[in-house]
């Protein structure tokens, strides 16, 4: 597309920030790890959507707005971070009561594909240190006069989420595998559920404590 530069650097830059550890990684990972591979590729899918509206968000200077805005940083950070607080008390307390070894699990069932989709679509939307990811990062392989801006942004949006998946699905697998012996038993899906309920309160503690760049 006409306008858009280095695009070998652009698709190489994505990778290797796809593959360092960061709190999308852990949600999917928690979430294969929880309820195997399926459940993993939904937590991607919809991290992969959020990222999307931050694309579209860029792409229409809404991202700006969060970025010079300390007002609107801040709302959207704690909002973000009260919702990820709630997904990980609501894990912890459904850990705590899991059944005996005797009766079924319902941690051991799979969350319905949907309802993760949106709880990682939601998590992501509310990060604004992703929205001023995708504000930071995709300009620089934009011209600075190029003639469709908007269409650049969106066009490298979706190149960046397509890439990410190559990262992301491995790791809800690997996760998923490293997990499959341990969901045996009720203890190991107290402590597997219980773990990544504490995960999600602490990455909702990083995201209050985090300050603008």
């Amino acid at each position: 597309m006409s306008g858009i530069h280095d695009l070998g650097w652009f698709v190489l830059a994505g990778l290797l920030l796809n593959v360092t550890p960061g709190p999308d990684m852990a949600y999917i990972a928690a979430r294969g790890a929880a309820g195997g591979f399926r459940d993993g590729v939904a937590a991607s899918l919809g991290i992969k959507l959020g990222c999307l509206v931050h694309t579209l968000a860029a792409a229409a200077g809404l991202s700006a707005l969060v970025a010079t805005s300390a007002a609107a940083f801040a709302t959207v950070k704690l909002v973000g971070a009260a919702y990820l607080a709630y997904a990980g008390v609501r894990l912890l307390v459904a850990a705590a009561r899991t059944p005996t070894p005797a009766a079924p699990s319902r941690l051991l069932r799979p969350a319905p594909p949907l309802s993760i989709v949106r709880e990682a679509f939601v998590i992501n939307v509310l990060n604004p240190k992703v929205a001023l990811f995708f504000l930071a990062f995709l300009p620089q392989f934009i011209d600075a006069d190029a003639p469709h801006h908007a269409l650049a942004f969106i066009a490298l949006g979706c190149l960046f989420n397509v890439n990410s998946l190559l990262v992301n699905v491995p790791v809800a697998w690997l996760a998923s595998r490293a997990a499959h012996g341990l969901r045996e038993g009720a203890r190991a899906a107290r402590l597997l559920g219980g773990a990544a309920g504490a995960m999600f309160v602490l990455l909702a503690a990083r995201l209050a404590t985090l300050e603008r760049s």
